[in-house]
């Protein structure tokens, strides 16, 4: 009997573990997205093929960054004024790309990051001027350069469903 109590204790603190872990990825990459969505930069980014908008959202069905964005440098001066990505890779795992800088130089790759795996869903919605809830940025040219609001919605490859909105700077 002190066998199957023993066994049950050591399964628990394997769960537990377990559990720890994938919440403790989950709180840094919020964490990280927070910190790039709040210091987000109304400039468009120049490139070889033109210009491109400050924030840029597109819908969950593309391939590639769901939103990409402009943003200044952090108060502590530990980086500096980039473009960012966050998408959605064949291998359920959410992906930073960073560029150098805000313009982007002809033929520049970014640098990409896994940040979050066992994702199976990764969605984007923007507030914009009128209050209502978007799902692609810009809608048109005459929406603001960034909205006031995204929200973010995950779905992890166990089940669990966790939405979060963070209010912008725009």
């Amino acid at each position: 009997m002190s066998y199957r109590g023993l066994g049950a204790v050591l399964d628990a603190r394997a769960h537990v573990k377990l559990e720890t872990e994938k919440w403790r990825r989950v709180a840094a990459f919020y964490a990280r997205f927070q910190q790039d969505v709040q210091l987000a930069a109304p400039r468009p980014v120049r490139s070889a093929s033109g210009s491109a908008p400050a924030w840029l959202g597109s819908p969950g069905t593309t391939s590639g960054p769901r939103l990409e964005i402009s943003r200044f440098a952090s108060a502590e001066g530990v980086d500096t004024p980039r473009r960012v990505a966050y998408g959605l890779n064949g291998n359920q795992e959410i992906e930073l790309w960073l560029w150098p800088g805000l313009d982007i130089a002809p033929n520049a790759l970014p640098a990409r990051y896994p940040v979050l795996s066992g994702v199976t869903t990764f969605e984007f919605q923007y507030l914009n001027a009128d209050l209502a809830w978007v799902g692609a940025w810009p809608m048109s040219p005459l929406d603001a350069a960034i909205p006031r609001a995204v929200r973010l919605r995950i779905v992890l490859a166990s089940g669990e469903e966790i939405v979060r909105v963070f209010a912008l700077n725009s």
